[in-house]
Order: C-alpha cells, then structure tokens, then sequence
C-alpha cells in the first residue's frame, strides 16, 4: 500500500517513515500543502498533519477529499475537541493527537482501510500465489480450491509473506509485525507458527527457511504458477 506522509517536521518525518518503511508501506513524503494536492492522487493512504506552513491544513483536508477517495488520517497539535471535530467535518476518516505511538498508528491505519474498502473506496484484493489464494478483505485463505482455517496470527504471516513474494523476510520483522516486538515470547513462537501454516497448507514447500534469516514465500510443490495481486470480481 502506497502511503503519502505529509509532515512539516523533518525529524518527525524521519522517524514515521522509517517505521511504516520498516512495516512493508511504500512511502511518499511531502512538507507542504501544495505539493500535497498535487501528489495525492497517486496515494492510497493519506496522513495529513494540519500544521502546514504554506496552506491551512483543515482546507487542505476538505480538497483532498475533493480530489481523492483515500482514506485520510488527520494529526493535530491541539488537543481540543473543535480541532478533531473541524478535521473530521472536513473529510478525514480519522484524527490524531500529537504526541501519538507509532503502534496505534499503524492501527488505526489498518482499521481505517478494512472499513472504507468493502464500501468501494478502492479495490478489494486476492493475492494469488500458483493455487494459493489470499483474500485480504474476508481473511480467508484457500489452496487448490479448498477453504483453510487459520488463526489470527497465522493468518498476518502468511499474508506478510505473500505480500512481498520475492523477498526474504526477517525473523525480526515478523516479530515486530505480528507480535508487535513481543520478544518476551520466544523467537521459537515464530517456528511454531510456521509449522502449523505449513500443515494447513498441506504442502510444507509452502514456506521456505533462509537459514539464520528468515523466511520466504514458498511456490509449493504441487504448482509453478507465478505470483500475482488482482482484483476480485
């Protein structure tokens, strides 16, 4: 998912970006609100902070929802209500207040997109890996046409995985991704987790072991089809 950071601030910028890089967002960053107009339109996620230093931000907010249907996180420094309530009125889908946590962020990004996109603010998608099929909306996962239950858990590995097929992923970001850097658990949940995909895949060629790495998206055993992301219909 591409994401258009646009942040004034050069530190602050650094750091979010380093951190949704970090959690597989490809990241457009802009400081001002013009630019932030005329880039938009490529961005399937906005975060907006308000304190522009060319443009009002709640103005900038109301012409983005005019030009674009993404989604659209709003940052304020004033904890007042009326700011969160002008932002909202303007368009976004939801607002935060500085200072926020980077945890909650990446939160609320998620939740914003699982309730605009089934109501056709962008296009659902199915990742298909060969006979593996990944439907990102309904979580549901199938292989060779039939249904396989997962958990929570299992479910964000596998999808973290075939999102990015052709890359190695680390143990350290998958801890960091899907047990949010729960290093109190043993890094041994992350082979049990991959064991157990593995057997309700029914193919253990599924997922590949990068000795002393990570892991990757394997083609299984039973297909050479390449991967792929389209659209339902």
């Amino acid at each position: 998912m591409r994401v258009l950071v646009v942040e004034p601030d050069c530190r602050t910028a650094e750091h979010l970006v380093h951190w949704l890089v970090r959690h597989g967002y490809e990241v457009d960053l802009v400081d001002t609100g013009r630019r932030t107009l005329e880039v938009a339109a490529t961005a399937d996620l906005v975060l907006l902070d308000l304190g522009l230093p060319d443009l009002d931000g709640i103005e900038v907010c109301r012409s983005l929802r005019d030009r674009t249907d993404a989604p659209l996180i709003t940052f304020t420094g004033a904890g007042t209500e009326l700011d969160r309530v002008l932002s909202l009125q303007a368009g976004a889908d939801d607002c935060m207040v500085k200072p926020y946590g980077l945890r909650e962020l990446v939160a609320r990004m998620e939740a914003v997109m699982r309730r605009v996109l089934p109501h056709g603010r962008g296009v659902r998608g199915l990742i298909a890996h060969g006979t593996l099929e990944i439907d990102l909306d309904r979580r549901q996962v199938r292989v060779r046409g039939g249904d396989v239950e997962l958990t929570r858990k299992e479910f964000e590995l596998l999808r973290i995985l075939a999102s990015r097929p052709e890359s190695v992923i680390t143990r350290r970001e998958l801890m960091s991704r899907v047990w949010e850097d729960d290093w109190a658990a043993s890094t041994r949940t992350i082979d049990t987790h991959v064991s157990s995909l593995r057997h309700k895949l029914g193919d253990a060629e599924w997922i590949v072991t990068v000795r002393g790495v990570g892991y990757r998206l394997g083609s299984g055993s039973l297909t050479d089809a390449a991967a792929q992301v389209q659209p339902l219909v």
